[in-house]
C-alpha cells in the first residue's frame, strides 16, 4: 500500500521549497492543515518546533525535518528547566506560550498562540478575569502590553532575525523613500518598530494587507520580517514596491539561517523517508503539549471559520 506523503512548507522558505510543497502558510495555517492532512509521512519544510507540533497533533504519522540543525533562537534562548521554575512563581496566571518553542515548553503551557491569534486569546483571557504570563518572544510581549495596556510578566527571549529590524536604519529608509511609505510589521520585531507600523500582524496578516492595498503604485512598503515572504507578496502584487525593512545603514539582508537549511537536496530526501524523524517525544509529552494547542485550535476555528 503506498504510503501518504505530504509535504508542508513555511512563507519564509526559499520559493523553490515553497513550489516542492502540498500546503505553504504560516504556523497556524500549517497547524490546521497537518491535523487533517491524514497523511501517513509529513515532510516538514520548516524548522524543528513546527515538525513537533505537526507530530503533537498528527502522533500516528511520521513527521520528518528535512535538515536536524534547523532550530529557532526562541528555543534555544529558553532554558526548559528555569521555565519551569518561572512558571512557578505565577501560581495565579494563566501560562501562554508562543508557537515557536519546544514541545517541552509547550507542555508547561495552558495556552498556545500564534502571531495571528495571540491578540484574540489573550483579550479572551484578560476578558475572563484571568491574569497571563507570556513567553518565550518578549518583543511580542512587550507590544501587547504596550497596545492594550496589559502588565504580563514576560520571557524574555527574541527571535534573531526579527530582533535586528531597526529603527534608526528605518528612519533613514524612510527619509529617502519618497512621499508616500508603508510599514507592516511582525510582532516579533522590537516596540520602537512596531511603534512605526502601519499595520502589525502574521506573516498571512501581512500578505493579506499587501493584497489588498489600495494606495498609489508610487508608494513604498517597506516589510519588517523574514525576507520569504517578499516572494508571495511579489506574486500577489507585481505592481507594488515591496522592500524589506532595513536592519542597519540601510541594509535589507535579513534573513532566517534555520529556514534556509531547507535546501531542495534536503526536502527531496525527506521526501524520500531520509531526515529527522520527530520520533523522539514520549506520549506523555506529547499528550501535555497537545492540551494548549487544541485549546488554540478550537479557539481559531470557532473564530475565524
Amino acid at each position: 500500500m503506498t504510503k501518504r506523503v505530504v509535504t508542508l512548507a513555511h512563507y519564509y522558505t526559499q520559493p523553490e521549497i515553497q513550489q516542492m510543497a502540498d500546503k505553504v502558510g504560516d504556523s497556524l495555517e500549517l497547524s490546521l492543515y497537518a491535523k487533517e492532512a491524514n497523511a501517513d509521512i509529513i515532510v516538514f519544510a520548516g524548522v524543528r518546533f513546527m515538525a513537533e507540533t505537526a507530530k503533537i497533533l498528527n502522533p500516528q504519522a511520521e513527521v520528518i525535518l528535512p535538515d536536524a540543525g534547523s532550530t529557532c533562537s526562541l528555543v534555544t534562548q529558553t532554558d526548559v528547566g528555569a521555565l519551569a521554575k518561572w512558571r512557578k512563581q505565577h501560581p495565579d496566571h494563566v501560562h501562554v506560550s508562543y508557537i515557536n518553542s519546544s514541545a517541552e515548553h509547550k507542555a508547561l503551557s495552558d495556552w498556545i498562540v500564534t502571531s495571528r491569534n495571540v491578540d484574540d486569546i489573550i483579550a479572551h483571557l484578560y476578558a475572563e478575569g484571568k491574569k497571563v504570563i507570556f513567553s518565550p518572544d518578549r518583543n511580542m510581549g512587550g507590544y501587547l502590553n504596550y497596545q492594550y495596556g496589559y502588565n504580563m510578566p514576560l520571557w524574555s527571549a527574541v527571535c534573531e532575525v526579527h530582533d535586528k529590524f531597526n529603527e534608526a536604519a528605518l528612519d533613514e529608509a524612510f527619509a529617502v523613500a519618497g512621499s508616500e511609505k508603508y510599514l507592516i510589521a511582525h510582532p516579533e520585531s522590537p516596540l520602537p518598530v512596531l511603534k512605526k507600523a502601519d499595520y502589525v500582524g502574521s506573516t498571512s496578516g501581512m500578505l493579506n494587507w499587501v493584497k489588498q492595498f489600495s494606495g498609489s503604485s508610487d508608494a513604498v512598503i517597506f516589510v519588517a520580517t523574514e525576507d520569504g515572504i517578499l516572494y508571495n507578496m511579489g506574486l500577489a502584487r507585481p505592481d507594488l514596491d515591496l522592500r524589506q525593512a532595513p536592519i542597519y545603514a540601510g541594509c535589507q539582508c535579513n534573513s532566517c539561517p534555520y529556514m534556509k537549511m531547507n535546501t531542495i537536496e534536503a526536502v527531496k530526501r525527506a521526501q524520500q523517508g531520509v531526515g529527522l524523524r520527530i520520533d523522539y517525544l514520549s506520549r506523555e509529552q506529547m499528550d501535555a503539549a497537545r492540551l494548549p494547542i487544541e485549546r488554540m485550535l478550537e479557539f481559531s476555528q470557532r473564530y475565524y471559520a
